[in-house]
């Protein structure tokens, strides 16, 4: 049960209607209801009582409400604090295993020359989290990959990178100057854990299930150790032992500097801001674009 699930359930509850929930939390309604009945399996009990006119609260949903309003303010507070006693000279970086590294070490040092004192926390998240922290509060910024569930977060898109499959080297395939989804509908593809980001898994998912795992470390060892194929943008030469060839007809992985639409400081402006120039810019030299704009 986390903050996310609690703020979409308080607005059923106060709207009365998964419609107007939707449009007052800037999101379609599927994804809300989907919310909703993980929260009520995770709770193990009907919060909502459903009707074509609209939803009334249960018995179980009217302690939750109560309880969630205490927890969301609670938090609200928190955040506060912890901002108050940070000042408004820090900020954390999400960011997705090796997502935008080629951007992130030219934006570090654009960003440390326009922002010498703000103190910089970077949260690296594991591949079950393409928000990086993002809706849960853990991380301001992001530098991440699309598409995920995009409700409350905006993106702004960097690059676009093609994306290839993962092989053993000795792999058949691994000489080939691309592959089809087709010729790898016999293999086992890695998978990601239950309740990972549906849209994500959609996009990464090929095949049927192989070992589940959450980081690109576990990616290549399970190709290493089992054999199984995945995807993956094709940004970096491939390690030993690994072969990535191009995957035909696939679209590309956008990578995006991504952050939440109801908390945009001033920092997380400027970060984004210096993100979107420097990709417009390419590896040219960026010691320009730090001055303020």
């Amino acid at each position: 049960m986390d903050l996310r699930s609690l703020r979409y359930f308080v607005a059923v509850a106060e709207e009365r209607h998964f419609g107007r929930a939707a449009a007052r939390l800037r999101m379609t309604q599927p994804p809300l209801s989907r919310a909703i009945k993980q929260l009520e399996t995770e709770l193990g009990a009907n919060l909502l009582d459903r009707s074509p006119s609209g939803v009334a609260l249960t018995p179980a949903g009217t302690a939750l409400y109560d309880e969630a309003r205490s927890l969301l303010s609670a938090a609200d507070q928190a955040r506060a604090r912890v901002a108050a006693v940070a000042g408004p000279g820090a900020l954390t970086v999400g960011t997705l295993a090796d997502a935008g590294e080629t951007i992130a070490i030219r934006l570090a040092g654009a960003f440390r020359r326009r922002h010498p004192g703000v103190r910089i926390s970077v949260r690296e998240a594991d591949l079950t989290d393409p928000t990086t922290g993002l809706r849960s509060g853990r991380a301001d910024v992001a530098l991440t990959r699309i598409p995920f569930d995009d409700a409350g977060i905006r993106t702004h898109v960097l690059r676009a990178d093609p994306v290839g499959v993962v092989l053993r080297a000795d792999d058949p395939l691994a000489g080939r100057a691309e592959v089809t989804r087709e010729e790898l509908a016999d293999r086992a593809w890695f998978r990601f854990p239950e309740g990972t980001d549906p849209r994500w898994q959609a996009f990464w998912s090929g095949g049927p299930g192989g070992p589940v795992v959450r980081t690109v470390h576990e990616c290549l060892q399970a190709v290493l150790w089992n054999g199984s194929v995945g995807l993956a943008p094709l940004v970096h030469p491939p390690p030993e032992g690994i072969a990535m060839v191009p995957l035909a007809d696939c679209p590309p992985s956008r990578l995006v500097v991504a952050w939440r639409e109801d908390s945009t400081p001033p920092l997380v402006r400027s970060f984004a801001e210096l993100a979107v120039r420097i990709a417009e810019a390419g590896p040219s030299a960026t010691r320009g674009l730090a001055a303020n704009p």
